[in-house]
């Protein structure tokens, strides 16, 4: 008769080494299943920054790898059983050991350099797309397709101005042609990224970034926020769908025939109220200048525009006139309709006044300034040869100061 061993608990590194085993097998296990999609993405513009991350992790590599041998070599060479080993305690220096350290980190440092200001200026969001991919440049009379993106609690609002819908939480873009984004917030800072597309840009309230790319095949991929706004940060996801000119035509058609109701002010009013996991929505037409409204924050009746007060300040103010307009500006989130309700049914002293301070700011809300940059003579990815200097940040301060007033429209640009 066989009788089995008494059971033996397993001692405290037994369990250790087993948990570190079954850790190490579900990381590999999930790495298997993992799809890069920084390093191979469906745009060119993320392509070309993914070749950034690449040669400069090789550049690194060729220091990384010879120090972890060097290491190994070492302490093999000079374990304290090797009696062969040469035991020197004195010395203490050698030119050309001096030479070898310094020389071959300071080379690397070097093309790292060169690599990531040519890359960085190349790779500008500012800058308009040159190429569709290595091989194929922009046709010279084909126009970008323009998104206007707002961000907001917590969505993803699209406007597209060229075929009049809006979308919320759903980005398609046509394979094979430019875009152009122009990104804003209604309320705090966010990040707008799309890793398969290009990489992440800001959005801020009041303010407008830009981000051109292009998408080189169709294909559905995720888009989110990368910076923290609040509670429904979380939620703050859209689809994004490239397919082919005749699906985006069909797809636009589609929006404009399927999706009730206009996104008019009081609509976008009502939809930028805080909400969270927002279903993807259609809107079949919009209101022309809404996005403009947005940038210069002056959706509410009756409020008065950044450009106006900008306009305001560079006359010198309006004295005690001022005062209302002051209070028509305040952007408080919850408490800004005071305001409007203030001006909505305005006395004869009132009317008077608000159409003598619209006539000294030649309202133009939402105008911001064209700061992209052309597309360098080179198509070739990361070479820069003919890149000129970047045209969206001025470093010129001779201008004259006393000079006339900036324009009403004027905003302020990020470049982020």
């Amino acid at each position: 008769m066989l009788l089995r061993p008494p059971f033996r608990p397993r001692n405290a590194a037994d369990v250790r080494r087993s948990a570190r085993f079954a850790s190490a097998l579900a990381l590999i296990g999930g790495l298997s299943a993992c799809q890069s999609v920084v390093l191979d993405p469906a745009g060119d513009v993320a392509r070309q920054q993914g070749d950034l991350v690449v040669w400069s992790t090789m550049l690194m590599l060729l220091i990384i790898v010879p120090v972890m041998a060097l290491t190994i070599f070492f302490a093999w060479r000079y374990r304290a059983s090797n009696a062969e080993a040469t035991y020197q305690p004195d010395w203490d220096h050698s030119t050309k050991l001096e030479l070898v350290i310094w020389a071959a980190p300071l080379l690397i440092i070097i093309c790292l350099g060169a690599l990531t200001w040519v890359g960085t200026h190349l790779l500008d969001p500012y800058r308009t797309i040159g190429r569709i991919d290595a091989d194929t440049p922009v046709a010279g009379n084909v126009r970008p397709l323009e998104v206007d993106v707002v961000a907001l609690d917590w969505k993803w609002l699209f406007i597209y101005p060229e075929q009049g819908i809006a979308t919320v939480n759903e980005l398609v873009v046509p394979q094979g042609r430019p875009l152009q984004f122009k990104l804003t917030s209604s309320s705090v800072m966010n990040s707008f990224f799309v890793p398969a597309m290009a990489g992440q840009i800001y959005a801020m309230p009041g303010m407008e970034t830009r981000l051109h790319a292009v998408m080189n095949r169709t294909g559905d991929f995720a888009g989110f926020s990368a910076n923290y706004s609040g509670a429904g940060f979380s939620g703050m996801r859209f689809a994004t769908r490239s397919v082919s000119e005749a699906d985006f035509a069909g797809w636009t058609a589609r929006v404009k025939s399927g999706a009730t109701g206009m996104l008019d002010r009081a609509a976008y009013l009502d939809l930028e109220k805080p909400s969270e996991n927002n279903p993807v929505a259609h809107y079949a037409a919009i209101e022309p200048d809404l996005y403009g409204a947005v940038l210069d924050m002056c959706v509410e009746p009756g409020k008065m525009c950044r450009s106006e007060m900008m306009a305001i300040d560079a006359r010198g103010g309006l004295g005690k006139a001022g005062i209302r307009n002051v209070a028509m500006l305040s952007y408080d989130k919850y408490g800004r309709q005071a305001s409007a309700a203030a001006n909505a049914n305005p006395d004869a002293a009132t009317r008077r006044e608000l159409a003598w301070v619209r006539a000294l700011c030649n309202q133009q809300p939402g105008m911001a300034p064209d700061n992209t940059v052309a597309a360098p003579a080179s198509m070739r990815s990361l070479t820069g040869a003919g890149l000129s200097a970047p045209q969206s940040i001025t470093l010129d301060d001779s201008r004259d100061h006393a000079g006339p007033a900036a324009p009403a429209h004027t905003l302020l640009i990020s470049r982020n």
